[in-house]
């Protein structure tokens, strides 16, 4: 299967304006994302997609492949799909630009599960095992079929019972692969979809469209940075993890 990985870093953000130019230990979040999806695939297939001068010259100094995008796509989504005008490929998979620690081993999973399920709309999950996590806004739960297939994503703390508690839950890994045809339908569209401009979950705009979103279990090493607070939470993981710059 022909595939590209793409990177959309945006550089205005309400709540952490300049996100992909971050530094975290000597490093721009954006450079740390990319430097995690080359242990898993070719440079040649990696692409950074933004629309500020800003994050393609960063880029560019640290020998990425840079792709400038229009400043009015409505998600990260919409924005790979406008790389697919200009990329040769069957299949684009979208590795937030927010994902500074993604493990490789989930994107090698992914690439694999291309090949296993073809033309699907593929979305990685792990289980939540901290609360907080669970009641957090800037999370999004993921509810699934047996078989794998989303039923519904949100913000709000899901599942849950009538005591509104914590017993099982999942959260979603934001890595994505989508077919041409899927990312063709997706930004068919001039706004966004009901549910995703409730919930602010762009994934939900398959599912309103009518496409199967397929749910892959992946590791929990991954935190979004989303707030102030991530980027702490990230750093510290970055020393322990062994991946600070020398």
């Amino acid at each position: 299967m022909n595939y590209c990985v793409i990177i959309p870093a945006r550089y205005q953000s309400s709540r952490l304006p300049g996100k992909p130019l971050i530094d975290l230990c000597g490093l721009p979040m954006v450079v740390r994302t990319y430097q995690q999806c080359i242990k898993a695939c070719p440079p040649e297939k990696v692409y950074v997609a933004t629309d500020d001068k800003r994050i393609r010259e960063v880029c560019e100094s640290n020998n990425i492949q840079v792709i400038m995008t229009s400043s009015d796509c409505l998600t990260g989504t919409d924005r790979i799909a406008e790389c697919a005008k200009y990329i040769d490929a069957d299949v684009f998979i979208n590795v937030q630009g927010d994902e500074p620690l993604f493990n490789p081993n989930d994107l090698k999973l992914l690439i694999s599960s291309v090949e296993e399920y073809p033309g699907e709309v593929l979305n990685g999950y792990c289980e939540i095992s901290d609360e907080n996590l669970f009641r957090s806004s800037s999370i999004p739960k993921v509810v699934f079929r047996p078989d794998g297939r989303l039923l519904f994503m949100s913000r709000s703390p899901i599942p849950s019972n009538k005591e509104q508690g914590f017993q099982k839950a999942w959260r979603q890994v934001c890595v994505y692969a989508f077919p041409r045809e899927a990312l063709k339908d997706f930004s068919s569209v001039s706004k966004k979809t009901n549910l995703e401009s409730i919930e602010d979950i762009e994934i939900l705009r398959f599912s309103e469209l009518g496409w199967e979103v397929r749910m892959l279990e992946l590791s929990s090493d991954s935190i979004a940075v989303d707030t102030p607070e991530d980027i702490q939470r990230v750093e510290a993981a970055i020393f322990d993890r062994g991946l600070k710059i020398n």
